[in-house]
């Protein structure tokens, strides 16, 4: 068969698909970042990150006592900071009142065998979330409830042991939940929760980029509307995806102690470049079939927005950037598995069962 020269000695074109087009695109955002810059709102990161929080701590002493060491144990530092510190308040419910200002949620520790001693008025007079963290030995794994609690609600956790490992699980992200508005300030100051904070506002992110994909690949699939508007919105979907994009990644950032500047976010480029790639992949399959475009469309760019807080996190935890190689794969999986979904879309549509 025949094969050119310069296909023979040009690197590029020899590399993988995916990873060609995730090298383009950077240019893309190079383009879209530079039109967005003015439109990022760096105040609201600076502010989130400076609001006062704090957990409300009882129960076992020696358990609270190792859940305040374990949190407090990621400042890297011999001191603890105060402001740290001031977030992990031991109180003694029933006793003296309790300031609730800046609370977030209150934590019970003890055993199985302290449940049902565990003062549930007091606590739920608080009308904060409460979290009921039962530490048995014997326990196989971590266990606990598909949900944060709500207000003035209590849901139990049982894990093994106060440690990491357990906790993060369910217990911390639940705790993060309930966090709403100062995730980023609960990162800043607690660091062994950054990761996790990272991961709230990766998903916060994608559920937003999804909503934005999935209105405008609704607007594509109406006729005669879709014909008329359909280029406009989709610039439009593109622009607001990749500010969704880069707004998360100033998040993560001060999320990880580093101020939100603008500036500093050309280091974090081929991170939104990906997007890129992503998008003209969601478009490419909305192509190809009609109504189920509409769900791969939203799919991927709740996907590759995931994708962008999953790189950002990486980033900052080991300042670099992931693999080329590690990119391409993420490419493929979703790729392969957008066509999977369409496949199984278009036999539904057409009355077929069957894959």
């Amino acid at each position: 068969m025949f094969r050119s020269h310069t296909a023979q000695h040009d690197p590029m074109l020899c590399q993988h698909p995916g990873t060609l087009m995730l090298k383009s695109n950077v240019f893309g955002a190079a383009q879209t970042f530079h039109r967005l810059r003015s439109k990022l709102n760096t105040g609201a990161v600076h502010a989130g990150a400076r609001q006062p929080f704090k957990f409300l701590l009882c129960g076992d002493p020696s358990l609270v006592a190792a859940f305040r060491s374990l949190l407090l144990a990621g400042t890297g530092n011999d001191t603890v900071p105060l402001e740290a510190a001031a977030a992990l308040e031991t109180i003694a419910p029933g006793g003296a009142p309790v300031d609730l200002t800046d609370a977030r949620a209150v934590l019970f520790f003890g055993t199985p065998a302290d449940r049902a001693g565990a003062p549930v008025d007091a606590l739920a007079a608080l009308k904060l979330p409460i979290f009921t963290v039962l530490v048995d030995s014997a326990a196989a794994a971590t266990s606990g409830p598909a949900q944060a609690p709500a207000a003035g609600a209590i849901e139990d956790y049982v894990v093994p042991a106060i440690e990491f490992e357990h906790l993060r699980a369910r217990l911390l992200p639940h705790l993060i939940d309930v966090c709403k508005n100062v995730e980023i300030a609960v990162g800043r100051r607690l660091p062994i929760l950054r990761t996790t904070v990272a991961a709230k506002l990766t998903r916060d992110a994608a559920l937003n980029a999804l909503k934005v994909s999935g209105a405008s690949a609704v607007i594509d699939n109406v006729p005669v509307v879709g014909a008329f508007l359909g280029a406009f919105v989709s610039a439009g979907d593109m622009m607001a995806i990749t500010g969704i994009q880069m707004m998360l990644m100033l998040q993560i950032r001060a999320t990880f102690g580093k101020d939100p500047d603008v500036a500093q976010m050309w280091e974090l480029l081929p991170i939104v470049g990906g997007g890129f790639g992503w998008r003209a992949l969601a478009r490419e399959l909305s192509g190809f079939i009609p109504v189920g475009g509409i769900f791969i469309k939203s799919a991927i760019a709740y996907a590759g927005t995931v994708v962008v807080g999953e790189g950002a996190t990486f980033f900052e935890l080991h300042g670099r950037h992931m693999a080329t190689v590690d990119a391409a794969k993420i490419y493929d999986d979703a790729r392969a598995s957008a066509q999977t979904f369409a496949r199984e879309m278009l036999n539904r549509i057409r009355g077929n069962g069957s894959p």
